[in-house]
């Protein structure tokens, strides 16, 4: 009996995290996950669990744990980074919750730096970690475990208390990455604070603009994002037919359900493709 109850907590774990692509059904792409790469996997359990409210779950044959949000799944690889978000093409991820107070002073009772003045510009007031703009948004800015940079902003109207929203890249050429994300990902136009943009279900891109020259993210704490795609292998083939070199082409994973693909954007973006990981439940 007792491996009964086991095993259903275990479906009712995974249902609750593979429910929460939410997205999945708006778009032929859709974002799905951030892949982290650590030496400590116990530190950034407990930042994205206890820190931030994600869920823990297992996939696939192996029991491979994950981290779920709604609109993004955390995966964890036992790696040591190369270096952290800042100084990458990917400056950081971005959540919206809807108690930022209450986030903020978690994430500072944990420990957990809060770098909200020296990222903001002068126009926001800093008080006990948040930004706040005059007639504008209310934000913060955290650094977690390996120096991943993320980003909190609050939404009182949103349904979780807390769900993917963005990814920030650094860039001197903004218009170029969303217009190249536009036409191989079928993102729609957009703009962010008078910065280039782009929208798919269940995330913003940004692209902002940076002083300094980045690196690629492979090999750092954030060593690739995830899109979900439907029909991957067509996809592929598509992107092919447009000049895309994949790091590693279409490849069915048996063990996890799921098909993959990698590729890299020409700014350093190491990306993974999949599909699957909408309907693991």
């Amino acid at each position: 009996m007792r491996k009964v109850i086991l095993l259903l907590l275990t479906l009712c774990i995974q249902q609750s995290a593979f429910a929460q692509l939410y997205s999945a059904q708006e778009g032929p792409v859709v974002y799905g996950h951030h892949h982290i790469n650590t030496a400590d996997l116990t530190a950034h359990q407990r930042f994205w669990t206890e820190g931030l409210g994600g869920t823990v779950a297992s996939i696939g044959n192996g029991a491979r744990e994950i981290i779920s949000f709604p609109n993004v799944l955390v995966f964890l690889t036992e790696r040591e980074p190369s270096g952290g978000t800042r100084g990458t093409v990917v400056n950081h991820v971005g959540f919206e919750t809807r108690d930022i107070t209450s986030a903020v002073a978690l994430l500072q009772s944990m420990g957990y730096p809060m770098i909200t003045r020296e990222e903001l510009p002068d126009s926001y007031d800093v008080i006990d970690g948040i930004g706040k703009r005059q007639g504008g948004n209310t934000i913060a800015y955290v650094l977690g475990p390996d120096d991943i940079k993320i980003e909190l902003i609050e939404n009182t109207a949103i349904d979780h208390p807390i769900i993917m929203h963005h990814i920030h890249w650094a860039t001197d050429q903004g218009e170029a990455m969303q217009a190249w994300y536009v036409e191989h990902f079928s993102a729609l136009l957009g703009s962010s604070i008078g910065q280039p943009a782009a929208d798919l279900p269940g995330v913003n891109l940004t692209f902002g603009p940076t002083p300094v020259t980045t690196t690629a993210t492979a090999g750092t704490v954030l060593d690739h994002i995830g899109f979900e795609v439907a029909n991957l292998e067509a996809f592929c083939r598509d992107l092919v037919a447009k000049g895309i070199t994949f790091d590693r082409p279409y490849t069915e994973v048996a063990s996890l359900g799921i098909a993959i693909a990698f590729l890299t954007d020409p700014w350093g973006t190491y990306i993974e493709l999949t599909e699957g990981l909408d309907n693991l439940d």
